[in-house]
């Protein structure tokens, strides 16, 4: 919720921006409020700091609210829905103040254009104990013990060889590379676990000599360093995170024996782009289409499971709603319920087709899907963070801006 990036914005940025907009004000006949805001949010406050693209588009929706023409327009220009917050008459200084002072000392979420849920993320963001805390310094027996129960679960390596034979490559489906690149992927990470569960297990039995790597993964149940280097993106304590993969594994294993799923669990793949590009690859040569000159539209599905495969394009399955949910009556985005932090979404048809013919324009809302909650993450060379999947165009009743202060975003998984 809010930047996915900290920033740090200070009175000197406040300063310039009041100066200029007194500036503007006072010498222009009418006010230029695109000029401001492209001042205030592009160079003062965007300018070499805010690199996140998401928000970017949060910061200029947020001065968008502050810079148009109801403000000095209208009566009581509201700044939020409840009307506890707005832009009084015009008054002499006393008062301001005076209204000032009557605000609410607690400031509510919808001051900053979110919803009160935001207050349970925040708190149980706060309480959540660090990454490596838990249960630190266990015995040697108990060590033991989790890493055989890890090691019981863990089934054997993918045959590569086997999945090459059977999903050979084909110039008319390209899921054949993606999977067997996929269980590449995983048999990586899956020996890393394997392998240096097997290593502590020698090392408590004093067999071999404590490394480092080894000191850490036998000090902390949390997922070790050395897993997350070799790993995906998350968040899962130690138990969920091999639940996780557990699932992961037995999804590839059904593709396998099954052949390619009618609805493809998207939270599954360990590189989702290269299943991205997979579907519009396959749509470009069946249509002789260039693929750079593709993209995707998105219908969102009224079920949760599909028996058969979409014509063209994919159905996917295992996003989370956070900021938001999905109301399956109307087919659309409604508030969250209170109390209930995330919702998961139906089945959702990805539809390959020119960039030109996607419909951008209608109130629908771009939503970016994201691996984890954390949000951020390394920014790549192409704008974007390396925990971003791809944006969504979502239907929605209420204006995208709303669902932009909203914080609204789709995850691939939660984090318990």
């Amino acid at each position: 919720m809010g930047w996915n990036i900290p920033y740090g914005f200070n009175d000197s940025d406040l300063s310039i921006s009041v100066r200029q907009l007194r500036m503007f004000v006072n010498e222009y006949e009418q006010v230029p409020y695109d000029a401001i805001t492209y001042l205030t949010g592009e160079c003062n406050y965007g300018g070499g700091r805010v690199t996140d693209d998401r928000d970017r588009r949060c910061l200029m929706t947020i001065l968008a609210d502050f810079y148009n023409p109801g403000v000095v327009t209208e009566q009581k220009y509201k700044l939020s829905p409840s009307g506890n917050y707005y832009i009084p008459n015009k008054m002499d200084y006393a008062d301001y103040l005076e209204f000032i002072k009557k605000l609410p000392a607690y400031q509510h979420p919808e001051v900053f254009g979110m919803h009160e849920n935001v207050d349970i993320s925040r708190e149980l963001q706060e309480t959540r104990a660090p990454a490596g805390s838990s249960k630190a310094g266990q015995s040697d027996s108990y060590l033991n013990e989790i890493a055989t129960d890890i090691l019981k679960k863990l089934p054997p390596n993918f045959d590569l060889e086997a999945a090459v034979r059977k999903f050979p490559v084909v110039y008319t489906e390209s899921m054949n590379t993606v999977l067997t690149q996929e269980m590449e992927r995983f048999n990586k990470l899956v020996g890393t676990v394997r392998s240096s569960l097997q290593s502590l297990e020698k090392a408590i039995k004093g067999l071999v000599v404590m490394n480092a790597d080894l000191e850490a993964l036998g000090g902390s149940l949390a997922v070790p360093a050395l897993w997350m280097r070799a790993s995906y993106p998350s968040l899962k304590p130690l138990g969920s995170y091999i639940n996780d993969l557990l699932e992961r594994l037995k999804f590839l294993k059904k593709w396998y024996d099954e052949d390619k799923p009618a609805v493809f669990w998207i939270a599954g793949f360990f590189f989702t782009q290269a299943f991205l590009t997979g579907v519009t690859q396959n749509y470009a040569r069946k249509y002789t289409i260039p693929i750079d000159l593709l993209g995707f539209d998105f219908q969102v599905l009224a079920v949760d499971s599909m028996s058969t495969a979409p014509k063209d394009g994919a159905y996917v399955i295992g996003l989370y709603l956070d900021g938001a949910r999905w109301d399956r009556d109307r087919n659309c985005l409604a508030e969250q319920l209170p109390k209930i932090l995330y919702d998961h979404v139906p089945v959702i048809w990805l539809r390959p087709m020119k960039r030109e013919e996607i419909d951008e324009n209608s109130n629908r809302y771009t939503c970016p899907v994201y691996k984890t909650s954390e949000r951020r993450g390394v920014l790549s060379t192409t704008g974007h963070s390396t925990n971003f999947v791809l944006p969504i165009l979502l239907n929605c009743t209420e204006k995208p801006s709303h669902w932009v202060k909203r914080g609204c975003a789709l995850l691939c998984q939660l984090d318990d």
